[in-house]
C-alpha cells in the first residue's frame, strides 16, 4: 500500500492545477480540466466503474457493491486544484525517510523548524515530506486524492473485503470557494459522503467556518502633490484608514472558533485602490456582525470624503454542523473508523472550509476526515507518510460492510 500511495501523491503534485480567482471560466484553469482527463484514465485503468468527466470538469466513478447486503452508498470526495496563494509549478518532493527531529532546511531559506512547528517533534522517526522550498507541496488536496486512490486500488485487488456501493467524486476550484458550484448530488447518488481534506492524524471535522468575500474598490483623486491641499484624495491612504477601522482580528491573532477579518490582495496608488478579504467565523450572528463591520467602515470613508468607496459581499459557504448535527450517524461512522485503523480521533472545527461544508448544505451530508498534512498553502507544507497511510484505513473501514 505505501508504495502505491507514494506513487500516486509524487505524481499528482508533479502536475500543476492551481486555481485562478480572477478567471471566468469553469473550471478556472484549463491545467484542471486536463488534468482531470489524466485522474479519468487512471481510475478506468484501475477498474473503477461508470468513470465520467462532465462539462464542468467534475471526475466521478463508482465501485460497485460487492455483496447482497443492503448497504448506504457512500460518497468519497477530495478536490484536484492546488491554491493560487503560493507557486505551484514544478513541484519536487523532499522525501525525507527516518526524519531526525531536526531543521528542513530548503531552498530560498526556507526553514521548515520544530521550534516554529512544534508537532513535527511527534514525527521523529516517520516520512516527512516536504516541497524544495521555492513552491507549496499540493498535500491539499492530492493528499487526500491519493488516498482515495489508493483505497479503491486497495478494494478492488482484495474482492474478499466486503462493501457496499462507493462513489468517488474529484471536484475543480474548491481552493477559491467554487468547488461544488455546478455539482449534481442526486446525479451523485450517495447516502452520505465524506471529503478526504482535512490536516494532521486524527483530525475529523464537522464544523467549519461561515465563509465571505469581500471586494472593495476605492477612487481618489490625483492632484499635483505641490498644489494638493484639501483637493487631493490618496486612494492608498484610504484604503489604510479603512483597514485600520477593522477590530485586530486577523489569522495570525486567532484560534478555535474565532473569527477573523482577513487581507488577501491589495493595488493602491493616489487614484485608486482596490482590496479583497476573507471574512471568516463559525457562528452565524458574529459572521453577519463582522458583514455589518465591513460595511460600516466603508461607509465610514465615504461619509468622510463623499462616495468614493464600493463594497461587494460575497457569501461562499456556512457551517456544516447545522446539517451534521441532524445526521451524527455520518461523524460516528467516521470515529470508529478511525479508532479501528489505531488512530485518536480529534474532533476539531475546521479553520476553513470544504466542499463538504456546501455539499452538506446540498442535501448530501458530509464531514472532512484528515490527509496527513500540515502548514498548507505555502512553502512550509509537509505531510507525514504513515498518517497518509492511517487516512486509507480509516476509508478502508468507513466503507467496509
Amino acid at each position: 500500500m505505501r508504495n502505491t500511495l507514494l506513487e500516486y501523491f509524487t505524481n499528482f503534485i508533479s502536475i500543476n492545477t492551481q486555481s485562478d480567482p480572477n478567471s471566468d471560466t469553469y473550471p478556472s484553469t484549463e491545467a484542471q480540466e486536463l488534468f482531470a482527463e489524466v485522474l479519468a484514465g487512471k481510475l478506468s485503468v484501475m477498474g473503477m466503474k461508470n468513470v465520467d468527466v462532465d462539462r464542468y470538469s467534475y471526475v466521478t466513478a463508482e465501485l460497485p457493491a460487492n455483496t447482497d447486503e443492503e448497504l448506504p452508498v457512500i460518497g468519497l470526495i477530495a478536490h484536484m486544484d492546488t491554491s493560487p496563494d503560493y507557486s505551484g509549478a514544478g513541484i519536487r518532493p523532499n522525501i525525507i525517510a527516518d526524519y531526525n527531529g531536526s531543521d528542513i532546511v530548503l531552498k530560498d531559506n526556507v526553514i521548515i523548524s520544530p521550534a516554529e512547528f512544534p508537532i513535527l517533534k511527534k514525527y521523529v522517526g516517520k516520512t516527512v515530506i516536504t516541497a524544495d522550498g521555492t513552491t507549496l507541496l499540493g498535500g491539499d488536496d492530492k493528499a487526500g486524492m491519493s488516498e482515495i486512490f489508493t483505497a479503491m486500488d486497495y478494494l478492488i485487488k482484495h474482492p474478499q473485503i466486503k462493501h457496499g456501493k462507493i462513489k468517488v467524486a474529484f471536484t475543480p476550484d474548491e481552493e477559491i470557494g467554487a468547488g461544488v458550484d455546478h455539482f449534481d448530488t442526486k446525479k451523485f447518488g450517495c447516502d452520505f459522503a465524506y471529503t478526504i481534506d482535512g490536516g494532521d492524524e486524527g483530525e475529523i471535522s464537522y464544523e467549519c467556518f461561515n465563509a465571505a468575500r469581500v471586494k472593495i474598490n476605492i477612487r481618489g483623486k490625483s492632484v499635483h502633490p505641490g498644489s494638493g491641499k484639501d483637493s487631493m484624495i490618496n486612494a492608498a491612504l484610504l484604503a489604510m484608514e479603512l483597514n485600520a477601522l477593522l477590530p485586530a482580528e486577523t489569522p495570525r491573532s486567532t484560534e478555535g472558533y474565532e473569527g477573523f477579518y482577513h487581507l488577501t490582495d491589495i493595488k493602491a496608488d493616489v487614484s485608486r485602490a482596490s482590496l479583497e478579504y476573507i471574512i471568516r467565523d463559525h457562528d452565524r450572528q458574529k459572521f453577519e456582525a463582522r458583514k455589518d463591520k465591513m460595511r460600516a467602515a466603508a461607509e465610514k470613508i465615504n461619509e468622510k470624503y463623499g462616495s468614493c468607496t464600493e463594497l461587494e459581499i460575497y457569501d461562499e459557504y456556512y457551517n456544516m454542523a447545522e446539517v451534521i448535527e441532524k445526521n451524527r450517524f455520518v461523524l460516528e461512522r467516521a470515529v470508529k473508523a478511525a479508532e479501528e485503523a489505531g488512530v485518536k480521533p480529534d474532533i476539531r472545527p475546521i479553520r476553513g472550509g470544504t466542499d463538504g461544508a456546501r455539499l452538506s448544505f446540498m442535501g448530501l451530508p458530509c464531514p472532512n476526515l484528515f490527509t496527513g498534512g500540515h502548514n498548507f498553502h505555502g512553502p512550509y507544507e509537509f505531510v507525514v507518510l504513515e498518517s497518509m497511510e492511517k487516512a486509507v484505513e480509516t476509508i478502508l473501514n468507513i466503507v467496509k460492510a
